[in-house]
């Protein structure tokens, strides 16, 4: 079982503007808690133990204060310049205190999930990694039509036959190892570990919020506020 995670928390918050209140993406306040917090009710309740919070060198201490409490190891990582995604996991990874699967994930991103899922799949299909993927849906309305071009209809917003990858990982040694020292390990380690059929993939339908802008921020508000049970500890 996974007992340690990374959380990936160097954004910016540059795209929220005023609204970040000049903190980083992961601890802007959602609900009055900042939205990692809700990363490691998450994780407590999968049984994870401690968790790792790479950030920008600086923020250490800021992450420690509003993040401690929950209950969890907490260990801070500083990147002293932007490694990417891919590096910034490798550099966390290099202070876990055990071997073995990983859960790792963005720290801009809101699941309601049962992480025991996710791992029973990743253990159960084997592969050095297994992302959580969600349903592709439009943002824009499409229009249906037929081969003589008759509008048959329209759908406002629809589901797409795509997947997209949510952020949310179980990594082994096997893909830790491979991440990259710099760069972004989506467009380096995952494609070869795809093209390796090492790379496998843990369907997920439920809700999933990104909070990228001030629209993100105000629907990642109201599920907070329809759902206040998603910081609680079992």
């Amino acid at each position: 079982m996974a007992t340690e995670a990374i959380i990936l928390a160097g954004g910016k918050a540059e795209r929220l503007g005023d609204a970040a209140g000049g903190r980083p993406k992961s601890l802007v306040p959602i609900g009055g808690r900042p939205l990692a917090a809700y990363q490691l009710a998450l994780l407590a309740n999968a049984g994870v133990e401690r968790v790792i919070v790479s950030c920008a060198a600086g923020h250490e201490e800021l992450f420690e204060r509003e993040l401690g409490g929950a209950g969890l190891e907490l260990v801070t990582v500083g990147e002293r310049e932007p490694l990417g995604r891919g590096g910034g996991l490798r550099l966390a990874a290099q202070v876990r205190r055990s071997g073995g699967p990983i859960y790792a994930l963005n720290g801009d991103e809101l699941f309601d999930l049962e992480l025991a899922a996710l791992r029973a799949a990743h253990e159960q299909r084997g592969g050095a990694a297994t992302i959580t993927v969600a349903p592709l849906q439009s943002h824009l309305g499409v229009v249906d039509l037929d081969e003589d071009d008759v509008v048959l209809g329209f759908r406002e917003a629809p589901r797409l036959p795509h997947w997209v990858n949510t952020g949310l990982y179980v990594l082994e040694e096997e893909a830790l190892a491979r991440l990259p020292e710099r760069g972004d390990h989506e467009t380096s380690t995952f494609p070869e570990l795809a093209a390796e059929r090492r790379l496998r993939a843990f369907r997920f339908e439920g809700p999933w919020l990104t909070v990228n802008t001030p629209k993100d921020l105000r629907r990642a508000q109201e599920y907070v506020e329809s759902h206040p049970d998603l910081l609680a500890v079992a």
